[in-house]
């Protein structure tokens, strides 16, 4: 058995949640000794496509053409479409339109949670399997000494309570509450990494990403040792996220051991609980009165619990998982 990963666009997604997933994916056939090719001029027995560009689509039907199995990885759908890019709202019915045009070609559909699955099923989709998109836990694991080289490199003194999050500049991605609790809370340092070219995002969240307040840092785009490192020497993760096919930033801070904080929201119901192994705010107000809370110590500290649910999500057992699935559709006729 040999598996095509083939990624379009693959230079522009590098850097967003796909990237990962796709860099996991990689990462889980090495460590069960699956071989796989990203060139599609190779021989191959099954193409799993992580993407709904036309190319992609193409691919497909290549591949179908040829005899060959095609997985499609469902990474997206119309709900965390909504309220991304300018005009998204608009165009989300075409969105979802095209995606299932895409998702149908898959002699199998793999999507990261059942919430997903769900969503995917409403659409009239079938033969959907629920795989995480998994977690890298040899690398994301807490430092101390880099925790403290990241609050070094910030400026940030020991004493200082330092709350971070992880996304694009998406209204979706919850940046409008995030610099309106920075807002709420000047004694405590609000830093945000990820970036997104402002020329895409409508207004309001020009507005948000380019606020003046002394407590604020938008730091834009860092590799990921720099989100090892703020996950070892932040005091908590915030996730504000309105919408979500899985979230790979909570699984990085759990398995960092960061205490954390997330939306709740459909999307985490299954497997992350309130006040088990995470904290969840369903509005801005509850996100100001824990934070409050976990920074002064007021809430018990539920991070070993997140680390479970980090170590159960290893790229490792999610390889497992994607060869199941993979010997399942090469048997079927």
């Amino acid at each position: 058995m040999k598996v095509l990963l083939y990624t379009e666009m693959e230079k522009a997604i590098g850097k967003s949640g796909l990237g990962k997933a796709i860099k996991h994916q990689m990462r889980a056939l090495e460590d069960n000794n699956i071989p796989y090719t990203t060139n599609p001029k190779d021989d191959y027995d099954i193409v799993h496509i992580n993407f709904f560009g036309p190319k992609s689509y193409r691919m497909a039907k290549k591949a179908k053409k040829h005899g060959k199995k095609v997985i499609y990885h469902a990474h997206s759908t119309e709900e965390d479409f909504r309220n991304s890019f300018k005009f998204s709202n608009m165009i989300a019915p075409l969105f979802k339109w095209w995606i299932c045009k895409c998702y149908r070609l898959g002699d199998h559909i793999i999507t990261p949670t059942p919430y997903s699955k769900r969503l995917l099923e409403g659409y009239g989709l079938k033969n959907i399997t629920a795989i995480s998109n998994g977690i890298d836990t040899k690398f994301f694991k807490r430092d101390e000494k880099l925790g403290n080289d990241f609050r070094k490199k910030y400026g940030y003194k020991k004493e200082d309570k330092v709350v971070m999050a992880i996304g694009l500049y998406l209204e979706r991605k919850g940046i409008l509450d995030f610099v309106e609790l920075a807002k709420r809370m000047p004694e405590y340092k609000f830093i945000w990494f990820g970036y997104t070219d402002l020329k895409l995002v409508p207004k309001k969240i020009k507005d948000a990403v380019t606020t003046k307040l002394p407590n604020l840092t938008f730091a834009g785009y860092v590799e990921p040792s720099m989100i090892k490192s703020a996950l070892s020497g932040a005091d908590l993760y915030i996730f504000p996220t309105l919408e979500e096919t899985e979230g790979i930033p909570i699984m990085e801070a759990c398995a960092c051991k960061c205490k954390a904080i997330i939306r709740d929201i459909g999307v985490f119901e299954d497997w992350l609980e309130d006040s088990i192994n995470v904290y969840k705010a369903k509005n801005v107000d509850e996100f100001e009165t824990k934070i409050k809370k976990i920074l002064n110590n007021e809430l018990p500290d539920l991070t070993d619990k997140g680390y479970k649910v980090a170590m159960s999500r290893d790229v490792k057992l999610v390889g497992k998982e994607l060869i199941d699935i993979y010997k399942k559709v090469l048997e079927e006729k």
